[in-house]
């Protein structure tokens, strides 16, 4: 038997301990919002945050999470109003999605850490893959979820949903 905290209750589940925490939350927990990518800890579709700090569930034994506190989408904030997810909607983030729960707790935590992170500290922390190649949008919401959005700047033209050259990556829709 395991326990764990996660997202502010304790669950005790019978499973092997080590089992990827991963399985545990999905399978025996029901939360299907953390996502399996590749298996292998390289994608990130799998990350939750153990004390604030992400991780890759895929392949973090889940009894190595006892003791910790276990943060997944579904937990970050029960109204989806966290300013992470905020910003994604209003920078209209995700195309397919499937990678979004996993780059939203990555941000959530590299804004815990910095507050007002610099482009390069964002290329630092972002480390998960988008298959859809959403990075310009997902960097204009990180910078909009800290508050920074000058006007003229990117941030600012994808949030006014204005062409963007640096968007051509992307279908050349801002």
């Amino acid at each position: 038997m395991i326990t764990l905290q996660i997202n502010g209750k304790t669950a005790t589940v019978d499973v092997e301990p080590e089992m990827p925490l991963l399985w545990v939350i999905r399978e025996q927990l029901g939360m299907t919002g953390t996502k399996f990518g590749c298996g292998i800890a390289q994608c990130g579709a799998c990350t939750v945050l153990l004390d604030g700090q992400p991780i890759r569930s895929c392949v973090y034994p889940a009894s190595a999470a006892q003791g910790m506190k276990i943060t997944t989408i579904e937990g970050l904030s029960p109204d989806g109003n966290h300013k992470v997810q905020q910003a994604w909607k209003e920078l209209d983030v995700p195309q397919c999605g499937y990678c979004q729960s996993g780059q939203i707790l990555a941000a959530t935590a590299l804004l815990e850490r910095k507050p007002r992170p610099t482009d390069a500290d964002i290329d630092e922390a972002m480390t998960n893959i988008c298959r859809c190649g959403t990075y310009v949008r997902i960097r204009a919401a990180i910078h909009h979820a800290a508050g920074a959005a000058p006007a003229g700047s990117v941030i600012h033209m994808v949030a006014q949903g204005e062409p963007a050259a640096c968007c051509a990556k992307e279908g050349g829709q801002a």
